[in-house]
């Protein structure tokens, strides 16, 4: 993949959207965490970043209050997917985190990016 093409990174809270980045940076990539889940512009991930590929990270409630111990109705987790559902039925490759370690979520989308740089 074209090292200038932008990766977008979007998903709940908790669902490990910094921790990807992170990973995806330290690879070399250009990546961005849009932190949609907090917007009530439906496309902001295309306005802001409009990536090259678009990158969403699933999670369900229960996970999201272990993981980050989060103090949130589950109201509150179904809104913020309500926010993200114009980028999730435009993401490139959804990931379900739920049951994976952050190395598999890595690994996942980091062979995702080069089969896509490889169709280019």
């Amino acid at each position: 993949m074209d090292a200038n093409k932008v990766v977008g990174v979007v998903g709940p809270c908790a669902a490990g959207k910094t921790t990807l980045t992170a990973y995806l940076k330290s690879k070399g990539y250009n990546v961005r965490h849009i932190a949609q889940e907090h917007s009530y512009v439906h496309d902001m991930w295309k306005k802001i970043t409009n990536p090259a590929i678009l990158i969403y990270l699933e999670v369900d409630y229960l996970a999201t209050i272990q993981r980050k111990n989060l103090d949130w109705t589950e109201n509150e987790f179904n809104e913020q997917r309500r926010r993200l559902s114009h980028a999730r039925s435009h993401a490139d490759l959804i990931v379900d985190t739920n049951q994976m370690t952050a190395e598999e979520v890595s690994n996942t989308v980091e062979k995702f990016i080069l089969l896509e740089g490889q169709e280019e």
